[in-house]
């Protein structure tokens, strides 16, 4: 079995509005160093599957198809065996 960590954020050149939002709080509670923010998401999966190289294909696929959309995210992700 298999933990896959999937980080999915933004492409450098799509707009983050709720990134904008962000900074513009955390500006408003006093951290005034703060330059930019992109937000993303984390998802968690467990895979029931005896072989990396087929989890690894599985979770690729996933992202591909549902979890992120290729044409303005990036997504990555690491496996970790449980």
């Amino acid at each position: 079995m298999y933990l896959a960590k999937v980080y999915i954020s933004l492409k450098p050149t799509v707009n983050d509005p709720q990134g904008l939002t962000i900074k513009g709080a955390l500006y408003n509670l006093g951290f005034t160093s703060v330059e930019d923010v992109r937000a993303g998401k984390y998802i968690e999966i467990r895979i029931e599957e005896n072989d990396l190289a087929e989890a690894q294909q599985q979770v690729n696929e996933m992202c591909h198809k549902l979890l992120a959309n290729p044409v303005i995210e990036n997504y990555r992700f690491e496996l970790e065996e449980v």
